[in-house]
């Protein structure tokens, strides 16, 4: 008989109980057993939700107070040496403080934090040295395997495998690849943690190796097979080694043949798997877990589609030798659709999140275990959902279509080219080297939230909101003032979420109003739902930027996300490329960016930070994605007069291998992150140039800690022994809404001083 299982479950809770509970430990307002109860009973509520479902194998170990990744440097006892760990367990406050830095008598920077794959989350990147020892360190996958026991569940382990945490670490002490170094350390770890799970009572473990489905070299792929090797030789538990976000390539047949006892595959993004296995079979003593239902979009399944799949499946593999489920964790999709009340009737029955996932991949056993007449009323109903979503007048609106079909190739190419404009820009906008400014945002403060929450609530009226936020507005722009920055930014106070903010004022966008995703740690987004052609009834942003520019000379730029960030920080449509999708993005932003400059607004920031996660993860296929995402940038970007000032922003993921891509995007200024990751970027831009304006962070804005005056000096100046000092420009990581005032006023004026600081060093030398 198939089995129904999953890679794991959101973990924040129905209510963002984990949130809540993490922001309230943090700030000292619960105590250490307080946040331990509620993530007991989130994951009890988890478990209990799965089986009164019907999935067979529920996972556990999935669960985790910040990230899964820093979970399994915990367990392996990589702790970086500046936190100076001495303890056989790695307590609560030195876990977070990996996470989110630490100051006082025992300050450290935090660890470096970067995309997960090509998703939203972001995960912690472990470090590790050439002679690093691995130990036992956290009993978390115990106890909660004994958790789940004690409620009369029993559990599938799920761990990050041995290759993919030694390949998604950064190599410290010297460029090394940790796989093939550190290889035969990590594997005694692992074979421990089995054995004592199965000690325990567990019959499956599963191991998630993602690695796989990106370009591995043989040498990698025979390091591999050579922990799985050892694993099998000293272990007896049934291994699902599961891969997941795209197909495995070349590697196929050298994948599914480790010793193991399952194989799990994508069968959504990596759809090819589907044409190995009925090209080259599949070993017929392994289990197949087959990841059919979408763990990443949030349509309802063409279960129609997907039943078809898993029948040509079960005569591959024999129905008893089939597991459904989904294509990865529903850690990626929000928790119950049927918490969203104000959406309408049709458009909700063409929606499944985490908990309608689960019926989904019940019912899909069923319907091979029971045959079809056994489901067909559902078929049935589903079957009626998906023709009806299929040719709904509300996913199609000529005019935009229209629009599309009328761009020209010249209108992706800005005029003149950069060096001819950047003269232009800097008669017309005089400002001194090393330019200070900020990302965009400034701390969204309580006050701030209850404020908002009030006025969508009908407690206020939209004069009463509007007049706060122009307050605020007018005293950002005199703190902006009184630090001293060159350029400023308006706060984006009336902003609920860089994407969000956009989409409700774009034709084709639905929202949801408890629809949240985990994006890192307690930081949780609501991407929209983009179910049709986008298009821009109304400016969105010109009245707060003009009115924050009517406050000063300084110059104020103009805010907007970008194309790509919208396209891939949303739940995207599935029945036209994304490309298609994205270029109706951009001519909407294109619009906003003309009607800034019409206001007079001298520069305008595009922001793009997720255009290095929408990259595919097999380099064949590259070359593709980049050639329509830069186009979509330009498109947007390229409509203005040349001594307009086009910037972008990008954090937070690894942009050394598409940085000529990033100079095509042809911008006039790009910020990047640089601080968190150890100034990772100048090494990129000392290898591979960069002609163009360019702020590397200096300083990490994910930490509440605040940066000394010459801790970001000397970040200054490494800048300048790789970049002239007419390109470089000095500013934060990221944005600042996740800090506290406190936070944030220092260490900008801190920054401010640094850049005053390094100025007059460069004068001193000239005179």
């Amino acid at each position: 008989m198939a089995l129904a299982t999953i890679h794991g479950y959101p973990r924040i809770g129905k209510n963002r109980e984990l949130k809540k509970a993490l922001e309230s430990y943090w700030a000292g307002k619960i105590s250490k057993e307080d946040l331990l109860k509620t993530a007991k009973e989130i994951q009890v509520n988890n478990w209990q939700t799965q089986k009164s479902v019907g999935i067979d194998l529920i996972p556990s170990g999935d669960f985790s107070l910040y990230d899964h990744v820093l979970d399994t440097t915990a367990l392996l006892g990589t702790i970086p040496p500046r936190f100076r760990h001495d303890t056989q367990s790695v307590d609560l406050d030195t876990y977070f403080a990996m996470a989110r830095g630490r100051s006082g008598d025992k300050a450290a920077n935090a660890m470096d934090m970067t995309k997960w794959f090509d998703t939203n989350y972001h995960y912690i990147v472990p470090e590790l040295y050439p002679d690093q020892e691995f130990k036992l360190s956290s009993s978390k996958f115990y106890d909660d395997f004994q958790l789940a026991k004690d409620i009369g569940i029993s559990t599938k382990p799920v761990l990050v495998g041995p290759a993919t945490y030694l390949l998604l670490s950064r190599s410290e002490g010297g460029h090394f690849n940790p796989l093939l170094t550190l290889s035969d350390k990590i594997t005694p770890i692992y074979i421990e943690v089995i054995n004592q799970l199965a000690n325990l009572g567990a019959e499956w473990i599963q191991l998630d190796e993602p690695v796989l489905v990106e370009d591995r070299t043989q040498e990698e792929l025979d390091a591999i097979r050579r922990i799985y090797d050892r694993i099998a030789s000293n272990t007896s538990i049934q291994i699902i080694l599961s891969t997941y976000f795209g197909h495995l390539g070349d590697s196929y047949q050298q994948v599914v043949n480790l010793p193991v006892s399952a194989i799990g595959l994508d069968l959504v993004r990596g759809h090819q798997n589907l044409e190995y296995i009925r090209k080259l079979g599949f070993p017929q003593d392994k289990y197949l877990v087959a990841g059919v239902v979408d763990g990443r979009n949030v349509w309802t399944t063409d279960l129609h589609a997907k039943l078809e799949q898993l029948e040509f499946l079960a005569t591959e593999v024999g129905s008893d030798k089939l597991m459904v489920s989904s294509s990865c964790s529903l850690l990626h999709v929000p928790i119950d659709v049927n918490l969203e009340t104000h959406i309408d009737d049709e458009l909700k029955s063409w929606l499944a999140f985490a908990e309608q996932k689960l019926e989904e991949i019940v019912l899909l056993r069923d319907g091979i275990n029971l045959g079809r007449d056994a489901i067909k009323d559902k078929l049935e109903a589903n079957a009626e959902v998906i023709q009806k979503r299929n040719a709904s007048i509300r996913r199609f609106n000529p005019e935009v279509r229209e629009k599309i079909t009328s761009i020209k190739e010249s209108d992706y190419t800005r005029y003149p080219d950069y060096k001819s404009r950047i003269e232009t820009q800097r008669n017309t906008l005089p400002l001194p080297l090393l330019p200070t400014t900020t990302i965009g945002s400034f701390p969204q403060i309580p006050e701030l939230r209850q404020i908002r929450r009030k006025f969508e609530n009908g407690d206020i009226s939209q004069q009463e909101y509007e007049g706060y936020l122009e307050n605020k507005i007018r005293e950002l722009i005199e703190l902006q003032e009184d630090l001293g920055l060159d350029v400023f930014v308006h706060g984006e106070y009336e902003r609920n979420d860089m994407v969000q903010y956009f989409g409700e004022q774009l034709d084709g966008f639905a929202f949801t109003r408890h629809g949240w995703v985990q994006s890192y740690g307690s930081r949780y987004v609501r991407p929209p739902i983009i179910y049709g052609d986008v298009n821009r009834p109304a400016p969105m942003t010109v009245r707060w930027i003009t009115f924050a520019q009517s406050l000063t000379e300084k110059p104020v730029k103009g805010m907007l996300t970008g194309p790509v960030t919208i396209l891939n920080w949303s739940f995207v449509r599935d029945d036209q490329p994304r490309s298609e999708t994205c270029l109706q993005i951009a001519r909407a932003i294109r619009e906003e960016v003309l009607d800034l400059e019409s206001a007079g607004i001298k520069i305008i920031q595009i922001d793009e930070p997720a255009i290095r996660e929408g990259l595919p993860l097999r380099k064949s296929e590259w070359k593709e994605y980049l050639d329509w995402a830069v186009k979509c940038f330009r498109y947007s970007s390229s409509g203005v007069r040349p001594e307009t000032q086009i910037h972008t922003h990008m954090c937070y993921s690894e942009f050394g291998d598409i940085i000529e891509a990033i100079s095509d995007m042809d911008a006039d200024v790009l910020y990047i992150e640089n601080a968190r990751s150890d100034l990772e970027m100048l090494e990129v831009f000392r290898q591979h140039g960069y002609d163009k304006g360019v702020g590397p962070g200096v300083y990490d804005v994910h930490s509440p800690r605040v940066p000394t005056v010459e801790e970001m000096a000397d970040n200054i100046r490494a800048t300048l022994t790789v970049l002239r000092p007419e390109q470089v420009w000095v500013n934060p990581d990221c944005g600042l809404k996740t800090r506290r005032p406190e936070e944030a006023t220092p260490s900008l004026r801190n920054m401010v001083q640094a850049a005053n600081q390094v100025r007059e060093e460069m004068l001193s030398r000239i005179s």
